[in-house]
């Protein structure tokens, strides 16, 4: 999807997802105005080397502002005439979040709220919302949209569905065209070195031991990051109140990914097993039947090819990778 003449105003631009969907937005020729805090959640490194790839691009725009700054954001707002909103910036992490769960309120609530207040007040007609797929706690699988989902396992899972709660009321009261994605264990090349499919890779390359919490037969819907930039994308389009999984549709053993990483790196795992932690889920599945009918999108990227392709770009940049934190 195309807008090439449009404004797009994504916040989190220097995070995994929001970065590649810049990129991907700019090499059409879009203008693209980016805001993260370029906070030190997880290593700086990682977000500082995703922001010098898009700051290559001339339709590229960057401002270091935390989201939960209205005042700073309307200043952006009285500037530019954004087409669209894509709301990318938030604390993730469901461990970390247990830890602190005041900054995920801050982020993730009231960060939305500030961009939803700044949507109503310049007229902005669209907006999308990143979510995740701990929404769903312990439902059946596969999850779907329609699920019941009041009973999250973890602050930063409630965090999220507080954030889509303001996102349908500020759709009801004020006709925002709102569009909320439910993501599903995104991974890819520059992702996030606290999730598992980095650090599985940078530990067996090293020869350091991974820490599994269960057998590893705990599955996950992984998602390659094209895949969901793609999806979001397509978002765009105004399809009034929407909340839309994207998943891959195909849920992965741990275990399998160990293995592909393995072959993929030549060497074997050291795996040290640790009781299940109670805040992770047993499983994801993703319902993508919505994704197809309403944004025309289904993954194309398998879990063999997109793990091959992380683990080339981890050895293409392991000179600097390999030494930055939260890998280990």
């Amino acid at each position: 999807m195309s807008l090439k003449s449009d404004i797009i105003l994504i916040t989190g631009c220097a995070g995994f997802i929001g970065s590649k969907i810049a990129s991907s937005l700019l090499e059409c020729g879009n203008i693209v105005v980016g805001v993260d805090n370029l906070n030190t959640a997880y290593a700086p490194e990682i977000k500082q080397w995703r922001l010098e790839q898009i700051k290559k691009f001339p339709g590229f725009k960057f401002y270091q502002i935390d989201v939960t700054d209205i005042d700073k954001l309307r200043d952006l707002f009285q500037q530019y005439e954004f087409k669209g909103i894509m709301n990318l910036a938030a604390r993730a992490g469901v461990r970390a979040s247990i830890k602190d769960p005041w900054i995920y309120i801050q982020t993730n609530v009231v960060g939305t709220l500030n961009i939803l207040e700044l949507c109503k007040e310049f007229g902005v007609g669209k907006f999308i919302l990143s979510s995740t797929s701990s929404i769903y706690g312990k439902n059946g699988m596969p999850f779907k949209e329609d699920s019941k989902t009041d009973y999250q396992i973890s602050p930063y899972a409630a965090s999220k569905k507080g954030a889509e709660s303001l996102a349908y009321t500020y759709h009801h009261l004020y006709g925002i065209d709102i569009t909320i994605l439910r993501y599903f264990t995104v991974y890819g090349p520059a992702g996030r070195p606290d999730m598992a499919v980095l650090k599985i890779i940078h530990s067996i390359s090293e020869n350091m031991e991974i820490p599994i919490y269960g057998d590893g037969t705990q599955e996950r819907d992984f998602t390659y990051i094209d895949d969901i930039a793609r999806g979001t994308i397509e978002a765009l389009k105004k399809i009034g109140f929407e909340i839309i999984n994207l998943g891959s549709d195909r849920p992965m053993q741990l275990n399998y990914v160990i293995n592909l990483i393995e072959e993929y790196l030549g060497k074997k795992a050291k795996i040290a097993y640790y009781p299940f932690h109670p805040a992770d889920a047993t499983s994801t599945w993703a319902d993508i039947s919505k994704a197809e009918k309403l944004l025309e999108w289904r993954p194309r990227i398998s879990i063999e090819e997109g793990i091959k392709k992380t683990v080339s770009w981890y050895i293409e940049n392991q000179s600097w990778i390999s030494k930055i934190e939260n890998l280990e």
